[in-house]
């Protein structure tokens, strides 16, 4: 700040001078020095004032920055003999805990010692006591256990038998009964029809000359068919007929239509086959979307989303085990309906996770996964609620079932599937069935001869009576129902009766094990 003001102070000294030598310049070099001495005098005069100010703020500021140095200081010397404080009186809870510890530590110690030796006591009084038990019965305590054992369980034996009997009588009577009226009513009010449909399709043609000109020169035409359509074009000895090969329903539709359409109009060249492949893909799509919008109308369980209509619609030329989809969609959404009602759950649940519980099988040639997971999936996808997506995803056991909606679609998912006429099964399953339910029979001990009747439905068990008493009968009955439900997957019922002396004993289990993988489409496969 000194030198500062100095340097202002001979600045502004020249400044006057050099103004004086210009203005009087004329006066003389006498009165030019006069005025350049007393500017000077000034400028000096002007420097030491401003330098006296300079040094007089120095030591103002130089006060004021040490007075906040000193407060800092004071406080942060308060804030450190608090912190001091505070950890002071923390050491001393913890030593006054250590200190309660120690003494717990030994009270513990103290108390296992006595516990220790007042279990040493007791061990010696009971062997005592038992020694005198030994001597007064004159049993080891070895064999008392064993006779105790024994007499026990043959006593428990004989209850428990006569006890399932009488639950087993009275509960099949009560469930027979109401199960026989709900599935009777569902059956009676539910009018369905099934048609075997396959993986090929037929077309008659009007004269053999035609699978030439189908095939076309060095097979162009029935090369461009297949490359569009995706399906085997089958052209052999058959007379007047071309047989179309392929698992996906809809573009076997589409593939026969447009051989149809070529037939009728009589050109059959590739840029013709193209134009009525795209007019028959376009019938099919509209016939598609009006399938799906017709099976909701049917279904009569509110609007679902537009792209849901169309799955459904494709699911007209999607079969399972020779049964159409759709048909068995509409089937279990009925039969699911009508017992909602009876049972007084939601019907609207129950029938809209009907209707989408199959609606994966049009997907699972374009996304991996079991189709109920994709049902499920789908469903979530276009805003169904939670209790739908849950029944769909549960109907073969993805998840356990944890409602009454869920239950019912299985019930539902089953009586369909199971109704006489509705699905496929080659001789071979049926031998294999009934031949897998005699051997779990036979194996078991006091078995003489086993009969499988009314198509694996009855298990028919003959027992010698020396090895099986009525007790061990009811039993036995009960273990090979068990085993039938664990080990093997029948859908329905399945009756076991074991014969002894003229006497049967019944037993009958429904099958749990209704969730067995489906077989890729066109197989066949038991239900």
């Amino acid at each position: 700040m000194l030198g500062i003001g100095i340097a202002i102070g001979i600045a502004a000294g020249t400044a006057l001078a050099t103004v004086a030598i210009m203005v009087f310049g004329a006066t003389g070099v006498g009165k030019a020095r006069r005025l350049r001495r007393q500017l000077i005098e000034d400028g000096e005069r002007e420097a030491d004032a401003l330098r006296r100010e300079a040094q007089i703020e120095a030591r103002e500021q130089a006060v004021k920055l040490r007075a906040e140095i000193e407060a800092e200081v004071a406080e942060r010397r308060n804030q450190i003999l608090k912190i001091e404080e505070r950890v002071l009186a923390r050491e001393e809870e913890i030593e006054a805990k250590l200190t309660e510890l120690g003494r717990r530590d030994q009270g513990l110690a103290d108390r296992e010692t006595h516990l220790r030796e007042l279990q040493d006591a007791l061990k010696d009084a009971k062997n005592a006591q038992l020694v005198e038990l030994e001597r007064i019965g004159g049993m080891t305590l070895g064999e008392a256990k064993a006779h105790l054992l024994e007499r026990g369980e043959e006593l428990v034996r004989h209850d428990l038998a006569r006890r399932v009997r009488q639950l087993e009588e009275e509960a099949r009577t009560e469930s027979k009964r109401r199960a026989r009226n709900l599935v009777a009513d569902a059956l009676q009010r539910v009018a369905a029809s099934h048609a075997a449909e396959t993986t090929v399709s037929v077309i008659e043609l009007p004269s053999d000359d035609m699978k030439g000109r189908i095939i076309g020169r060095e097979g162009r035409n029935i090369r461009s068919l297949e490359h569009l359509t995706g399906v085997d074009f089958i052209i052999d000895d058959t007379p007047h007929a071309v047989v179309l090969s392929s698992f996906d329903g809809i573009r076997r539709e589409i593939a026969r239509l447009t051989l149809t359409k070529l037939i009728e109009d009589g050109r059959i060249h590739p840029a013709r086959i193209e134009e009525m492949y795209y007019q028959s893909k376009a019938e099919i799509d509209d016939l598609v979307r009006q399938a799906g919008e017709q099976a909701v109308f049917e279904a009569n369980c509110g609007e679902f989303h537009e792209e849901l209509v169309k799955i459904l619609g494709r699911l007209r030329y999607r079969t399972s085990y020779g049964q159409n989809v759709l048909k068995h969609t509409l089937e279990v959404t009925h039969l699911a309906g009508i017992m909602a009602s009876e049972l007084e759950a939601s019907t609207k649940t129950a029938k809209r996770a009907a209707m989408l519980h199959d609606v994966g099988k049009a997907m699972t040639h374009e996304i991996e996964g079991s189709h109920a997971l994709i049902s499920a999936q789908l469903a979530r996808r276009y805003g169904e609620s939670q209790g739908v997506v849950h029944a769909i995803e549960a109907h073969h056991y993805e998840v356990q079932p944890q409602t009454v909606e869920a239950v019912l679609l299985i019930a539902a998912d089953a009586i369909s599937a199971s109704r006489p006429g509705a699905r496929g099964e080659s001789l071979e399953h049926y031998i294999k069935r009934l031949a897998s339910l005699e051997e779990l029979a036979a194996g078991k001990p006091g078995v003489e001869k086993v009969y499988a009747l009314q198509a694996g439905r009855e298990i028919r068990v003959i027992v010698r009576p020396s090895d099986v008493d009525d007790d061990t009968a009811v039993l036995l009955s009960h273990e090979i129902a068990r085993e039938i439900e664990d080990q093997l997957e029948y859908p329905g019922q399945v009756k076991v009766t074991v014969i002894r002396e003229s006497r049967a004993i019944d037993v009958a289990r429904n099958h749990a094990s209704l969730q067995a993988p489906e077989p890729e489409p066109g197989s066949i496969h038991a239900a």
